[in-house]
């Protein structure tokens, strides 16, 4: 054989095998972010709303000593003759009132993943959510 033969079949063995590392690499760096994605979603935690005694009057102090984190799930539990749960912004928590484009929940077993940043819920029923019956969490 001759030796730019050689020299080329050597040139041809190397790129082979730095093809074959750059494929690892990209294999390990897809498995990774799939794993991350698994663990962020098997980390998410569920919440009833007030406890045993669910979504009812003075749930407002319900999250004070939990941690909630964005993609956490709150299962709001009620009668849904009698209540509901609407999604509002900061202004309609305040004010107890029914922002328009309010996201309205009504089946009595809501569950609703929570977004980054405040989240705030109240029940929009006439006086309820001026009795207490809203709730404020932060989710980090």
């Amino acid at each position: 054989m001759s030796k730019v033969a050689v020299i080329m079949r050597s040139a041809l063995r190397e790129c082979l095998r730095e093809e074959a590392v750059h494929l690892y690499l990209l294999w390990s760096l897809v498995s990774l972010l799939c794993l991350l994605v698994l663990l962020e979603r098997a980390d998410a935690a569920t919440y009833t709303v007030g406890g045993p005694g669910g979504w009812t009057f003075n749930t407002n102090a319900w999250p004070k000593g939990k941690r909630f984190r964005a993609g956490d799930i709150l299962i709001f539990n009620y009668d849904s003759t009698t209540h509901n749960v609407v999604a509002v912004d900061r202004s309609g928590y305040n004010s107890c009132k029914t922002p328009g484009g309010a996201k309205v929940f009504s089946s009595g077993k809501d569950q609703i993943k929570l977004a980054r940043g405040q989240n705030y819920f109240i029940c929009n029923y006439p006086g309820h959510c001026e009795s207490g019956m809203k709730v404020a969490i932060n989710a980090v």
